[in-house]
């Protein structure tokens, strides 16, 4: 009895096999009948992509992007620190064939931007295809920055929509309570540009770089891009130090 077992599950498994192996081709002709492969071949041997959840597929993305030689109509949005970055990317802007506004928010944070539609409002009044932002000067030492602000961000996020952007990180003085962790955890890699640890000859303020000091980090930024941003454009370097952009609007704290 138990030999017969045996042969039976030799014959089932020469026949498993023979069917494995017949599935490697297309179609395969068996006494004048075409038959189609079954697909085990491909589905056994087949690697997956890289998967985080189920059905969700984690697409590659490499570094450095190609670069897009269009010109821009760009969007710059942040706090004070726009006093001294603004006029060296206009630089760039006018260098490069860019157009360029500028939109400064006094003491602004990731939750005054994040808990209104003020950027809804410039996007809309400006049309930008490229926005550069700097943020979280003001948040520096804020406690559970992490947990109160994440949503404010996302909002910021959701309004720029698929616009490409690059998001510029604060100038630390001191060390952060974790703004730059919560911006860099919510923004695409490529899209965050780490200024904590560069040195800064600041202002009388000791928090503010001084205008040179801005050349300088702007000039960073612009280096950085081509080989780690993830939307690449226009930035040679320009032939003037600092220009105006075709418009700069001014907002002050709210009260």
């Amino acid at each position: 009895m138990k030999k017969g077992y045996k042969g039976l599950l030799a014959i089932l498994s020469v026949s498993l096999l023979l069917f494995f192996v017949a599935s490697y081709f297309d179609t395969i002709n068996i006494l004048g009948m075409e038959l189609k492969s079954s697909g085990m071949y491909d589905r056994l041997t087949h690697v997956p992509d890289k998967v985080v959840e189920e059905d969700t597929i984690v697409p590659e993305f490499t570094f450095p992007q190609p670069l897009d030689t269009a010109s821009k109509h760009i969007l710059f949005i942040g706090d004070s620190m726009l006093e001294g970055l603004s006029p060296r990317l206009a630089a760039y802007a006018k260098q490069n064939g860019h157009k360029m506004h500028t939109v400064i928010w006094y003491s602004s944070r990731t939750d005054v931007w994040g808990g209104c539609d003020t950027l809804t409002h410039f996007i809309k009044k400006y049309n930008p295809d490229y926005i550069f932002i700097c943020l979280g000067a003001n948040e520096l030492f804020y406690k559970n920055v992490i947990e109160r602000h994440g949503k404010y961000v996302d909002r910021m996020l959701k309004q720029m929509g698929n616009i490409p952007y690059v998001w510029i990180g604060p100038p630390n003085w001191k060390p952060d309570t974790g703004i730059n962790e919560l911006i860099q955890s919510k923004v695409p890699e490529g899209c965050f540009f780490v200024s904590n640890g560069m040195h800064f000859d600041r202002a009388k303020d000791g928090a503010h770089p001084t205008r040179s000091s801005a050349i300088l980090w702007m000039d960073s930024v612009a280096r950085w891009m081509p080989q780690n941003s993830r939307f690449p454009i226009k930035m040679n370097l320009p032939t003037v130090s600092t220009a105006r952009p075709i418009r700069t609007e001014v907002l002050q704290p709210q009260k």
